[in-house]
């Protein structure tokens, strides 16, 4: 088995279209059990990694905040022997009033976690980005992105979010940013909504030629807790691998990051990615029209 690759927007990488997730593997009880500083936690997380790239995940997503570092330095320790070919994420958070230096600090400090010299995409981490909040960020920050780049820190800039705003839409149509991260699920639709020709955050980033990366791809458990309450004999696993198929059939989509902290699940969601017949049909999923009818006349 080894995955497909597509191109991520303009930013000439190509990427499978399953990623790796780093939130799990660093933040305390998110989303699964174990001791994140236990070694053998962390053992089993670097075997995930590994197994991740084996399969042929080349997108690698991580942040400083996932576990104060916790998860940088777990995929810098699993990826170093293949470094030069996959493609690695972080972010750095900013906030009006900061010195520069933070920023600087903050990427130094996740380049030596990751043990690389530079990433191949740097986002600003961000949850929803205010009106006033996107034209500072277009003032200052982005600036310093560019600045970031041009010393060839990171070869690409982007931008995350969980929900669509007009702050949002101003950032992704200003042509500063390489690749939008944003939520997009089975039950978070509204940043590409299918009820109608595709519409939102996704749509516009895609019309603007830029990479598009999911989070929130199997919901955060929200899907699995809704249909367990009413349906208790499903499996949560597989609720979340069709969780994880609803996002891949979404073409405006590059590459759907998955959270993963073990090898079997990762040989399991690879599968799912790579077998490309295995896809929803989104249109015919959101139409609430039946076809017409003919009623046979009474004798």
């Amino acid at each position: 088995m080894s995955l497909p690759q597509r191109p991520l927007g303009r930013t000439g990488l190509t990427v499978s279209p399953l990623g790796f997730g780093g939130a799990v593997i660093g933040i305390p009880s998110y989303l699964s059990a174990g001791d994140r500083d236990d070694e053998s936690f962390r053992k089993q997380a670097r075997a995930a990694l590994i197994r991740a790239a084996e399969l042929g995940v080349t997108f690698f997503d991580t942040a400083p905040g996932y576990g104060t570092g916790r998860s940088e330095t777990i995929v810098g320790q699993a990826l170093e022997s293949v470094r030069d070919r996959v493609a690695v994420a972080t972010k750095v958070h900013v906030h009006p009033g900061d010195d520069p230096s933070i920023w600087w600090e903050s990427l130094h400090a996740s380049l030596d976690r990751l043990r690389t010299g530079h990433v191949d995409l740097l986002q600003l981490h961000g949850s929803t980005w205010s009106d006033s909040l996107a034209e500072w960020v277009l003032d200052g920050p982005a600036a310093w992105l560019d600045e970031v780049r041009s010393r060839g820190l990171a070869r690409h800039v982007g931008v995350t979010a969980e929900a669509p705003s007009g702050g949002l839409e101003r950032l992704i149509s200003s042509g500063r940013f390489d690749v939008l991260q944003i939520a997009y699920s089975a039950v978070y639709q509204s940043s590409c909504d299918y009820q109608r020709e595709p519409f939102g955050v996704i749509p516009l980033a895609k019309s603007l030629d830029m990479g598009v990366l999911t989070m929130r791809t199997t919901t955060s458990g929200v899907l699995q807790k809704l249909l367990l309450t009413e349906f208790p004999e499903l499996e949560a696993d597989r609720i979340s691998r069709l969780a994880i198929k609803f996002v891949l059939s979404t073409p405006q989509v590059d590459c759907a990051l998955v959270g993963m902290a073990d090898p079997l699940e990762v040989e399991a969601n690879c599968a799912l990615a790579a077998d490309s017949g295995d896809r929803l049909d989104l249109r015919a999923l959101h139409d609430r029209f039946q076809p017409a009818t003919t009623v046979g006349s009474r004798r």
